[in-house]
């Protein structure tokens, strides 16, 4: 017979505790190998597949997609050794059903899909039963122990089942495993019982009445969303930011790319262009690439410069991070932005390419705006805003002219710099878009 193995979600690092259920990549009866993918994860930083450590036949999955899982939690169980016999997914369930109703009052408690292990429990919500979706054939029914109440009597606490196939029946049948007691041992919700809820006649449907409130659509903050939400939340409480801004003349820039572009080679983007200057104005004023340890009370100068850069998905804002963008030409910053751009795009972005920034680079002229004092991309210090470059009467030369004219907003941590600090780094990137001349004698 083969033996039952339960994988549940690994620590996915990064210090996450929880993930949603994207995509099952595997069915109850699949045959999968060793390491093979068999879900599709959504952190609060990237989506991740997750491999199973046992090859063998799928028996029984456990969460919906859609579903939000802490780490910890069951995800599948796979029969080990029935590799080679189609009829080993059906086998094992069966096992997994007599061992539950034969040895209940020795399995442990609570009879929940999760087993005992709540080291890791999600942060910040109550994790809801775990459903585990078995596509398997019902089995005869067994000889019925005494028929449930006629009036469901909703359970208090989890709900005790065990076997996969009275989920599955109860889930086929729309019938809510929370309002049932059991007449297992210590309250097992066996299939008798459902049997016996879908035997009874349905009461006569009574009006409700829908609060107002209720009317309206709710969207879970959690994943990505509710990751987001936490950060901004966070640097709204701890961080005293102040925002500057100046309008600069980006007609000189954007004639430098131009002439930059006409030539073979790797095309340089505007991004790119702004992000050397931010680097090149960061050795300048150093304050504005550090972070505070509150624990210590101190400011925390960094010595090299991680750019984070506003990019916008399907699933909602990412900020990857360029490592050491300091120490990067014009081209080899496109290249990196491009690269990061599309796997944010793709949903491929790893953890890492998400954590470690010290200053981010917000162009935000792409939605077709002028400007913005955005918040502060926690822990770090400071943030370059970027609007839209558009032509607009400018004074050049001492004559009216037409001119390419973009808003640059710096938003900054008061505790790590005053005003000059942040007047002179946000002067001194004015100077460059001007003039890119002064970024070339400043290296």
């Amino acid at each position: 017979m083969p033996q039952v193995m339960e994988f549940k979600l690994p620590d996915l690092g990064e210090g996450l505790t929880e993930a949603e259920i994207v995509r099952w990549l595997v069915a109850v009866g699949d045959v999968v190998a060793i390491d093979q993918p068999v879900v599709e994860v959504e952190t609060a930083k990237a989506m991740v597949e997750v491999p199973c450590p046992y090859g063998g036949v799928v028996t029984a999955r456990f969460g919906e997609e859609g579903e939000e899982l802490p780490v910890g939690a069951p995800l599948i169980t796979v029969a080990v050794g029935a590799e080679s016999a189609p009829a080993g997914a059906a086998e094992a369930v069966e096992a997994v059903e007599a061992g539950a109703e034969k040895g209940a009052a020795d399995a442990p408690r609570p009879l929940i899909g999760y087993g005992s292990d709540h080291s890791r429990p999600a942060r910040r919500r109550r994790v809801r039963p775990v459903t585990a979706a078995v596509s398997a054939p019902v089995a005869a029914p067994a000889p019925a122990p005494a028929p449930a109440p006629a009036v469901p009597v909703v359970a208090a606490g989890p709900v005790p089942v065990i076997s996969p196939l009275v989920r599955k029946l109860a889930r086929d049948n729309g019938v809510d495993l929370r309002a049932l007691r059991g007449s297992g041992p210590d309250g097992l919700i066996l299939r008798a019982d459902v049997e016996a809820v879908l035997r009874a006649p349905e009461p006569a449907p009574a009006p409700v009445a829908v609060p107002v409130a209720a009317q309206g659509e709710r969207i879970p903050l959690k994943g990505l969303r509710g990751a987001v939400a936490e950060k901004l939340s966070r640097s709204r409480r701890e961080i005293p930011e102040a925002t500057c801004w100046v309008d600069a003349d980006a007609t000189e820039l954007m004639a430098a790319r131009a002439a930059m572009n006409a030539v073979d080679g790797p095309k340089i983007s505007v991004l790119a262009l702004l992000a050397r200057i931010c680097t090149a104005a960061l050795a300048k004023y150093p304050e504005l690439n550090s972070t505070v340890d509150l624990a210590a009370n101190e400011i925390v100068r960094l010595p090299a410069v991680h750019l984070g850069f506003a990019a916008q998905t399907e699933r909602g804002l990412m900020v990857p991070v360029v490592r050491d963008a300091h120490t990067r030409s014009p081209e080899s910053l496109s290249a990196e932005f491009a690269r990061l751009t599309e796997l944010a795009r793709a949903g491929k972005l790893a953890p890492s390419d998400l954590t470690g920034g010290t200053f981010t680079l917000n162009n935000y002229g792409v939605f077709g705006v002028d400007g913005s004092t955005p918040i502060i991309n926690h822990p770090e210090a400071a943030m370059l805003g970027v609007g839209r470059i558009m032509p607009k009467p400018w004074v050049h030369q001492g004559e009216l002219a037409v001119r390419q004219v973009v808003q640059l907003s710096l938003t900054f941590d008061h505790r790590v710099c005053d005003g000059g600090a942040a007047g002179g780094f946000l002067r001194y990137v004015a100077d460059c878009v001007e003039n890119p001349a002064v970024l070339l004698r400043s290296l």
